[in-house]
C-alpha cells in the first residue's frame, strides 16, 4: 500500500469542512488534520488531529504539521458578515489568501480551494467578484498544483446557520436541476459529500497545473475517490 498522504483542511467546522471531515472516517490512505478558529465536536470514527488557534497562529499549526497538500473550506455568508463588505473581505479574501500564501512559504505543494460558480473578477455581484478576485490571487502563488472547485447551490445539513431562503432553495434544487441545462447546468445544486469527495481526490493528485472544476467535473472527481468499507 502507498503511504498515506497528509492532507490539513481549513474551513474545518463549516459545511464542506465537517463533510471532509466524515468521508475520512476509516481512510487508510489519508492523514487528516483540521485547522480552526472554533472547536467543533469530530464525528465518531475518525482519526485526526483538530488544531484550534487564532488564524495569526496557523502558520504555526502548517510549520508543524507539514502537510502536502491543504483544503481550503474557509468562508462565510453576507449575511453573517453583517453584509459589510470589509468583514466579508476579510474571511473570504484576506484570509484564505492569508493561509495559502503561508502554505506555499511552508511547502505546501497541493492547494485546493472550494470557491462558487459565478466567480468572475468582471463580475457586478460583490460576492461573485471577490471570489474570482481569490481565485486569481491563488493562481499567483503558483502551487505545483491549484484545484479551484466551483459547486453550485451546496445541498447539506448546516449547523447553527438559520437561512430561510437557502433551505428553501436546497429543498426545491432536485426539481430545480431538471430545468437547468447547458449552460446553467453548473449552477444545479450540488450535495456536500460530493463536494468533499472530489476535493480528496484531487488533493491526492500528483499531475502539476492549475485546474477549474465545475458541478460535472467535481463529480467525475468524487467518483475517482476509491471506496472503502464502512461498518455499520
Amino acid at each position: 500500500m502507498s503511504e498515506a498522504i497528509r492532507i490539513a483542511i481549513v474551513g474545518a467546522t463549516g459545511l464542506i469542512g465537517m463533510t471532509v471531515i466524515e468521508q475520512c472516517i476509516g481512510r487508510e490512505d489519508v492523514r487528516l488534520t483540521g485547522i480552526a478558529r472554533r472547536e467543533a465536536r469530530l464525528p465518531r470514527g475518525i482519526r485526526m488531529e483538530l488544531f484550534v488557534a487564532e488564524p495569526e497562529k496557523w502558520g504555526e499549526v502548517i510549520e508543524a504539521v507539514r502537510p502536502k497538500a491543504m483544503i481550503c473550506a474557509l468562508g462565510t455568508t453576507w449575511k453573517k458578515a453583517g453584509e459589510d463588505e470589509a468583514a466579508f473581505r476579510a474571511v473570504d479574501q484576506h484570509l484564505v489568501l492569508d493561509t495559502a500564501r503561508a502554505a506555499k512559504d511552508l511547502g505546501v505543494e497541493r492547494f485546493v480551494h472550494v470557491s462558487s460558480v459565478g466567480a468572475d473578477t468582471a463580475s457586478k455581484t460583490f460576492y461573485l467578484r471577490v471570489k474570482g478576485e481569490v481565485e486569481r490571487d491563488l493562481a499567483k502563488l503558483r502551487f505545483d498544483r491549484l484545484d479551484i472547485l466551483r459547486p453550485g447551490l451546496l445541498r447539506g445539513a448546516r449547523n447553527d446557520d438559520h437561512r430561510p431562503a437557502e433551505r428553501i432553495g436546497i429543498a426545491l434544487a432536485p426539481v430545480a436541476n431538471l430545468f437547468l441545462h447547458g449552460k446553467y447546468r453548473a449552477y444545479r445544486g450540488i450535495r456536500a459529500e460530493h463536494v468533499a469527495q472530489a476535493a480528496l481526490a484531487l488533493a491526492k493528485r500528483a499531475a502539476r497545473g492549475r485546474f477549474v472544476h465545475d458541478n460535472d467535473a467535481i463529480l467525475r472527481a468524487a467518483k475517482t475517490l476509491p471506496q472503502i468499507e464502512r461498518e455499520d
